[in-house]
């Protein structure tokens, strides 16, 4: 596996072009996605069928759904399922990247962060200097839907936290929070893989949702077993809301913040993306009432 940065404290970018095909989660439709180098900060989308068409900086106000995944609203169409791509860009530090995509949801390999994190060590990373710095946090941001909230706190490092709660035996109660560096988010949350539940799939596929779903591609959990063991870690569940987490801030760029979710979901992930974003500007943070579940 390549060598990560140390830290988030450098801007870097992919030294070549790499590419990745396969379905996606809810359509079920093969899509291609091709990763190359950016001369500009942030993430940038351009479709590799209309390639005369200008990228697209990926922004968290171009979030347009939020069940099961984060979709986007581009100028060149819908883009669903970005987190696990844009986790694995920016927990390997990749800060600038262009995203050239075919169809309208990104793969999702096999459902966790890891195949991209293998996409971009085969690619190279490239320094292109200091990271251009986030304003720091001057007080805590706190969003609440029902019992379910996410609150970011200022603090010196990127710190990530979530805790999860399921009836389900086999899942339960799960914690997990870590200080995040490139090399932590390779080894305890990249491979991290989503998962699902047996009595909700004919339910979600009746509903034209999780057309791409398979056993080697989502954990699937039965009540007190799962009916595709081995997990990758005893609380693969919770490490995988992380990944979830941290792709969905990266809409925003990673903040300098301790960030914890209690029950997250995409709708309170991408509203936090959203607030954090609004106060990097120096404006004030959205109201939450409306923040989709």
């Amino acid at each position: 596996m390549a060598s990560w940065p140390s830290d988030y404290s450098g801007a870097w970018t992919l030294a070549q072009a790499v590419e990745r095909s396969g379905v996606g989660l809810h359509s079920g439709a093969t899509s291609r996605v091709r990763l190359q180098a950016s001369e500009r900060s942030g993430y940038w989308v351009g479709r590799l069928d209309q390639p005369q068409q200008p990228l697209q900086r990926l922004a968290p106000s171009q979030v347009c759904a939020t069940q099961l995944c984060t979709c986007l609203a581009l100028d060149s169409g819908r883009l669903a399922t970005v987190e696990h791509l844009l986790a694995g860009l920016a927990g390997v530090g990749v800060s600038q990247a262009e995203i050239w995509v075919s169809g309208e949801e990104i793969p999702l390999l096999d459902g966790s962060a890891l195949p991209w994190v293998e996409a971009i060590a085969e690619a190279g990373l490239l320094a292109r200097g200091p990271r251009p710095c986030s304003a720091p946090l001057a007080e805590a941001i706190t969003l609440q839907k029902g019992s379910s909230f996410i609150t970011a706190l200022p603090a010196e490092h990127l710190s990530i936290g979530a805790a999860i709660e399921f009836q389900q035996p086999v899942i339960g109660r799960q914690l997990f929070s870590l200080q995040l560096s490139p090399e932590l988010f390779v080894e305890q949350i990249a491979p991290a893989r989503t998962f699902g539940f047996r009595e909700q799939v004919e339910q979600l596929r009746a509903a034209g949702l999780i057309q791409g779903g398979a056993l080697d591609n989502a954990l699937v959990c039965d009540g007190d077993h799962w009916l595709n063991p081995p997990l990758r870690f005893a609380d693969e569940p919770v490490r995988h809301k992380l990944l979830d987490l941290l792709g969905d801030l990266a809409l925003a760029g990673l903040p300098q913040a301790q960030v914890f979710a209690y029950r997250g979901s995409h709708g309170l992930h991408t509203a936090l993306a959203a607030a954090l974003a609004t106060k990097d500007a120096g404006g004030q943070p959205p109201v939450p009432g409306g923040v989709a579940s």
